[in-house]
């Protein structure tokens, strides 16, 4: 009986380090995605690192469950975009802490460093409006510079819907963005 239990034992450790070294192996494949998505959401560093650590953890946990470990790009890209949607839904504090920090660097920062800084927070203003489904595109194509090929895929989605969602979004962004176009004398 102990001989069966010591059998046992081993072949249990052995199934454990080879879903260790698979995890270990494509978290290799795709070491910085999970702070890139988180980053692209949250576009605050330190959340970002924070939710991308909690996402490769809870990854880990739920490794074994994965039935098709092929997707595990997509898998760990869908558990870190919720986490972070979650985390800026509940984060009312941060956003507070940034608007007193963009207004002491606006007092100290040269005039064409804020029209740039102007400009990105009203692309990122105008992005954050786009539902979800057009706003992980454009994270991910636009940003991310995966190709549409790349975004299907880490969607689940067909490459045909990615491509109109790309579409779509560039198509809103462009009308709520038409007057950063205009000269900026003729103000």
């Amino acid at each position: 009986m102990h001989e069966f239990a010591e059998r046992l034992a081993g072949s249990v450790l052995s199934v454990g380090e080879d879903l260790d070294r698979e995890f270990d192996a494509r978290l290799a494949d795709c070491s910085t995605l999970a702070f890139r998505v988180a980053y692209g959401v949250l576009r605050h560093h330190q959340d970002a690192e924070d939710v991308a650590q909690e996402a490769l953890v809870r990854a880990y946990r739920s490794f074994r469950q994965l039935r098709d470990r092929d997707r595990f790009r997509a898998w760990l890209v869908r558990i870190t975009w919720r986490l972070a949607i979650d985390r800026r839904r509940g984060d009312r504090r941060r956003e507070a802490r940034e608007h007193d920090e963009a207004l002491d660097r606006a007092t100290a920062t040269p005039p064409q460093d804020l029209e740039a800084r102007e400009r990105a927070d009203h692309l990122w203003r105008a992005i954050d409006t786009l539902p979800e489904k057009l706003r992980m595109v454009v994270i991910l194509a636009g940003i991310e510079e995966h190709n549409l090929r790349e975004v299907a895929r880490l969607l689940a989605v067909p490459e045909g819907r990615a491509k109109s969602r790309m579409i779509e979004a560039r198509q809103r962004l462009k009308e709520q963005l038409q007057w950063t176009r205009a000269d900026p004398h003729a103000r």
